[in-house]
């Protein structure tokens, strides 16, 4: 079980030392030792609770505590509020707090949630929040907060081969145009046990050409090619068209 806060720690992975000298200079972290957690009010959107079946009473209050003493930047206050609503909440509870605080972009909040998440006896990496955490970050331009994050996921002990996972992390990255990170998740895939699809290749390597990234994407297509054979014709077909996980969205 890992943190955000110790995200300066970066797993080793054997990739080729072309791609990560091409990479790292611009994914090198500026974390320092830890990441901090500002509790300044980013949104000018703040959206009404989703009252239903996914907030139970006991996360709606939790939502509504945190986002009361949220502008306040008293580290404190945000303590008090963990102890007495947070910590106390189910798994499940505390996931759908996770979930709303993302969906209202109180994304650092939602930061320090997810830091309680891992802290679970039965907590389990799971690849599709990941996603939606970056979503958010990337939404509020926080992208060093974002590098924290994938270090934090590459550190993932049990991490498992998820493919749909992995496609909704890699697509959330290039969304964002955050190519080099992308890279560092695909290779953590492979790296998984979790072979690449077609789709999977179609996003990367159309999302580097389509970035000027012709160097970058080079090295996908050679990948692309052992799984697949030399013409790559599924990358000029429509999402549609290719079969893999086309349902996903």
């Amino acid at each position: 079980m890992n943190s955000c806060c110790h995200c300066a720690r970066l797993m080793a992975y054997p990739l080729s030392k072309t791609v990560f000298n091409m990479t790292s200079s611009s994914t090198g972290s500026k974390c320092g030792g830890n990441m901090r957690i500002s509790m300044r009010d980013r949104s000018k959107n703040r959206k009404p609770l989703q009252k239903g079946r996914n907030l139970s009473i006991e996360a709606i209050q939790a939502v509504q505590a945190l986002k009361r003493v949220a502008h306040k930047n008293d580290d404190m206050a945000v303590e008090h509020v963990f102890n007495g609503k947070v910590r106390r909440l189910l798994k499940s509870d505390m996931i759908a707090v996770l979930r709303e605080l993302l969906r209202q972009n109180q994304c650092l909040l939602a930061l320090k949630v997810f830091e309680e998440v891992q802290q679970e006896i039965s907590y389990r990496p799971r690849l599709k929040l990941y996603a939606e955490i970056v979503s958010c970050l990337g939404s509020n331009g926080l992208l060093e907060d974002i590098k924290c994050l994938i270090m934090t996921l590459k550190m993932e002990s049990s991490l498992e081969p998820d493919l749909e996972g992995f496609y909704a992390l890699l697509k959330s990255l290039m969304k964002f145009n955050l190519s080099s990170l992308a890279l560092e998740i695909f290779y953590l895939m492979k790296l998984r046990g979790c072979d690449p699809d077609k789709l999977t290749f179609k996003l990367l390597i159309n999302g580097l050409e389509s970035n000027e990234e012709t160097n970058l994407s080079a090295f996908v297509r050679q990948d692309a090619v052992k799984y697949y054979g030399p013409s790559l014709s599924f990358l000029d077909e429509t999402e549609e068209e290719v079969p893999s996980l086309k349902h996903m969205y």
